[in-house]
């Protein structure tokens, strides 16, 4: 069973590089469909809702995932294909760097939403290389680190529960009006779920600062001093490790379409430019690459039952 997990996270890991996410009737877009029908029997303005919520949604799918078990490699692979987002990410990032070097500010506005949340209206080139940035960080993560990790720890029920907790923050983890409790759920134990994630996506990327010119002393340093300060306490690890690694300096002023946040600085260094987004995004590649290394090993360790 080891063998067969590790196997398969390396072979779905493969496929994403080859052919980024499914194109057509991804599974997470299905789930989130499910979801957002589910809600509307599930809702209302309190935080035991939203437990209910997140423990049929999110039971529903680990239960799919203890049933397809019995797969071997191939279901194992196809659930790992299906649950990362690494390769699209790199790619998106790098149409990013293109759109900005090119000077197309519309076209690069146009594909900001599928990076993040921002109002990319209200942002220049510099603005919109920082919030592409900030968001390859972050999902470095959320969408190869963590995902690989629980594979490594739970097999396919890891691989298919983890993006249905991830996913489910996406949706409804707000502190807004609608979900500020019916979300609460959600966010709470989507923080749980990338505590050591985030930790080991912050301690590769200082390991590897150097292939992108940088210095691990310089990405625990930003680590350490700055990451407490985000409001996220894992979006906090993965984007002042990187801050660090690339020497530049992330947060601030922060626009999205529901508002203005100031968050705070991470990482000493001047704002991110065109180069620093494709920087990374070398750094993005050769975390994930790294982190399918650690879940393989950590899959295949011997028990000590």
């Amino acid at each position: 069973m080891a063998f067969s997990t590790a196997a398969g996270l390396v072979l779905g890991f493969a496929i994403d590089r080859v052919a980024g996410d499914p194109r057509r009737a991804h599974p997470v877009a299905g789930f989130g469909s499910a979801a957002n029908r589910l809600e509307t029997l599930t809702y209302a303005d309190r935080r035991s809702a939203g437990v209910v919520h997140e423990v049929l949604a999110v039971g529903a799918v680990i239960g799919l995932g203890l049933a397809l078990r019995r797969g071997g490699i191939i279901a194992t692979a196809l659930a790992t294909w299906t649950v990362l987002g690494g390769t699209t990410l790199a790619r998106t990032g790098n149409a990013m760097a293109d759109l900005l070097e090119a000077g197309d500010l519309d076209g690069a506005r146009a594909l900001l939403p599928s990076l993040c949340g921002r109002d990319p209206e209200v942002l220049d080139a510099d603005g919109l290389a920082r919030a592409a940035l900030e968001s390859i960080a972050e999902n470095t993560s959320d969408a190869t680190v963590a995902p690989l990790w629980w594979g490594a720890v739970a097999g396919i029920p890891g691989l298919l529960g983890y993006r249905a907790v991830n996913t489910l923050d996406a949706m409804i983890g707000y502190r807004n009006e609608r979900y500020l409790r019916f979300g609460w759920a959600a966010a709470r134990v989507d923080d749980l779920a990338n505590l050591i994630p985030a930790r080991l996506t912050g301690s590769l990327t200082a390991a590897l600062a150097p292939v992108v010119g940088g210095r691990p002393g310089a990405a625990v340093h930003a680590w350490r001093h700055d990451a407490a300060k985000h409001p996220s306490p894992n979006a906090g690890v993965a984007e002042a490790s990187m801050a660090g690694a690339l020497g530049v300096q992330l947060g601030g002023r922060t626009q999205y379409r529901y508002g203005t946040e100031l968050r705070p600085t991470l990482g000493e260094g001047p704002a991110p430019t065109v180069r620093d987004l494709r920087r990374a995004v070398r750094m993005s590649e050769a975390v994930q690459a790294a982190a399918l290394l650690v879940a393989a090993v950590w899959a295949v360790r011997p028990s000590r039952a």
